[in-house]
């Protein structure tokens, strides 16, 4: 693994000059990659054994399910034991569960039925610790550059989409589904590896003696009553239920409306997720610019406005162009409002500020991309994305016209918060 000291001095790459970031990164983005990989490899799979979209889609709904219930409960727990043995955990618990497919499917005994169980297993253990994963990346870095270390986060992600089903593409031709899920069994060994090279934090003791369900009580008590965090919560659920459903629809959109096939949805994927890392790299020196807050500001005025511009596309390479942009937008906007989230309060309530989040983009999304796909049935699929759109644009106007600050002036200094209580009170 290359010296975090080598990488070059771009201000949006300064949280790979902490080694242990930079460990965690590349161990993530190692997994990541693996799981894209069995994303594809079963997507092919249920599809060609079902013949139905219906039970690819319900796979995938299977593994979502979890984060809109659990997510909560992954935030507490995260806060309440330490967070690089929690996360090593959940990997170990993943790894176990890859493994298991890797063996039916090497033995022939892959079913449509038990790819569904162990998805959805997949999704609890996900749920359940991807928040102090979060968390762990927040406490590598300096509060200044949480903005930063989370659109690095978002760019790994995107970069294993890109890398993950090429990849699978050429094993599932030499070999088939059994060695991409291997690929992905081994790939979780990367972020063990990963995490042995961070240095344990400190805990607060009092976390510990905090029940679980007060723990969970205290995270929604704290989000409810800082209007900053509610706000940031509540613009990302509109974002999430207005705007995001454009990824989910990709398909539909190539297909239906652009006349294209496979190619085409594999080429818009691909031009979202280039142009979130190309975001990545470039958000901290627009963060330095602007000023994170007012960076905010732009990027949720201009999502809506790309947003109908890729909607309106007329043609293929139009669409790609269009999406490239707003694949880098959507990015800065959401790494902006997940930071603010972790930003507001003290380090033993992160987990918990970055699960309410995840389980408000989750409901967002679920619910925008169903309604949205349900209602372009019926009334077009240009038509629903371009109202919502502009729904959103209007929200967004309405509240910088009522209160100009209050969405770009979002503190990001943490709220005043009392301590844990006694359990035993």
């Amino acid at each position: 693994m290359p010296s975090s000291h080598r990488l070059p001095r771009l201000a949006s790459l300064r949280p790979f000059e902490h080694p242990g970031y930079f460990a965690v990164w590349m161990g993530a983005l190692i997994s990541n990659i693996g799981t894209w990989m069995e994303t594809v490899a079963m997507g092919v799979y249920v599809t060609q054994t079902t013949g139905r979209a219906e039970s690819t889609g319900a796979i995938v709904a299977l593994s979502f399910l979890p984060a809109v219930i659990l997510s909560p409960v992954g935030g507490a727990l995260a806060d309440r034991f330490d967070r690089r043995a929690y996360a090593a955990f959940g990997a170990v618990l993943q790894a176990a569960l890859a493994g298991v497919l890797t063996v039916l499917a090497f033995r022939g005994q892959l079913t449509v039925p038990v790819i569904g169980v162990i998805s959805f297993l997949n999704g609890c253990v996900s749920t359940l610790t991807y928040p102090a994963f979060g968390a762990l990346l927040a406490e590598l870095v300096p509060p200044e550059e949480l903005h930063l270390s989370t659109s690095l986060n978002s760019a790994q992600f995107n970069l294993g989409r890109i890398l993950g089903p090429t990849l699978a593409a050429l094993v599932l031709q030499a070999g088939g589904p059994a060695w991409a899920l291997l690929a992905n069994t081994l790939s979780f060994f990367a972020v063990l590896v990963a995490l042995s090279r961070v240095v344990p934090q400190p805990r607060d003791a009092t976390a510990k003696r905090e029940p679980l369900w007060a723990g969970i009580r205290r995270g929604i008590t704290v989000a409810r009553d800082d209007e900053d965090i509610s706000l940031v919560l509540v613009a990302t659920f509109f974002v999430a239920a207005l705007v995001a459903p454009f990824i989910g629809l990709v398909p539909v959109f190539a297909i239906r409306e652009l006349g294209q096939g496979a190619a085409a949805t594999s080429l818009l994927v691909t031009c979202q997720g280039a142009g979130a890392v190309t975001a990545a790299l470039g958000v901290g020196t627009l963060a330095e610019l602007f000023g994170q807050r007012r960076l905010r500001g732009y990027a949720a005025t201009s999502i809506a406005a790309l947003s109908g511009i890729y909607w309106l596309a007329p043609t293929l390479q139009v669409a790609a162009v269009c999406i490239f942009f707003l694949g880098a937008n959507y990015l800065v906007l959401m790494s902006s409002l997940s930071a603010s989230c972790q930003n507001r309060v003290p380090r033993q309530l992160q987990a918990r500020m970055g699960s309410l989040y995840s389980m408000v983009l989750g409901a967002g999304y679920s619910l925008g991309v169903w309604f949205q796909g349900a209602l372009a049935d019926r009334v077009g699929l240009r038509f629903v994305a371009l109202s919502t759109s502009a729904i959103f644009l209007a929200l967004v106007l309405t509240l910088r016209m009522l209160r100009p600050t209050r969405f770009e002036n979002v503190a990001e200094a943490p709220s005043e918060v009392q301590p844990f209580p006694d359990s035993s009170h």
